[in-house]
């Protein structure tokens, strides 16, 4: 069985906001796949199940804040029987270009803050993490302000190709593992 957890905020006000690309993801896998997300309180998330390939596929989004991500997250992992290893979370990444997806087995939370709480709810950095490149403000822009808005209509096309590049990407890691989906996906660029 095969763990993939979206990284956002609920809510509405924040719903197509740079911050919330996890959430959208995943969301575009559960269309993809005919997976009703539903909402469990036991793990404070959003869930869906479905079959893809050889494997059993659990689809998430923490209903918690991003700052708390990893208290869904660990529940899942209970409640499903997983280790870190057989759990990938989905998250934008501001030192990321956008049009860029980068997939890695570990690493640090690179201040990703949904990341950070997710590492010190497992004790472990070990476990594949996909960024999606959202960029960095522009001039002065505070980046509290820029990561929680939406994407500017020029950026549009680029974040619909991002997001199916993503998708892939995760579709890939289920079934081909961490080794390929990175020779596969991290030197693709859309803004080259």
């Amino acid at each position: 069985m095969k763990l993939i957890v979206g990284l956002g905020n609920p809510g509405l006000i924040y719903a197509g906001s740079r911050h919330n690309i996890g959430f959208t993801v995943v969301k575009s896998i559960a269309r993809l796949l005919k997976v009703a997300l539903k909402k469990d309180g036991s793990v404070s998330a959003l869930v869906g199940k479905t079959n893809y390939g050889q494997n059993n596929l659990v689809l998430a989004l923490p209903q918690t804040f991003m700052n708390l991500s990893g208290i869904a997250v660990k529940a899942l992992l209970k409640k499903f029987k997983l280790s870190a290893q057989d759990f990938l979370v989905v998250c934008d990444d501001l030192d990321l270009e956008l049009g860029r997806v980068k997939i890695r087995p570990h690493g640090s939370s690179g201040g990703q803050r949904g990341v950070v709480s997710i590492i010190e709810q497992l004790g472990t950095q070990n476990f594949s993490r996909l960024r999606v490149g959202i960029g960095r403000p522009k001039n002065s822009e505070d980046t509290v302000r820029y990561v929680l808005a939406g994407f500017l209509r020029k950026e549009k096309t680029v974040v619909e190709e991002i997001r199916e590049d993503a998708v892939d990407c995760c579709l890939s890691w289920v079934e081909n593992g961490i080794s390929r989906t990175m020779d596969s996906f991290n030197t693709r660029s859309r803004n080259e």
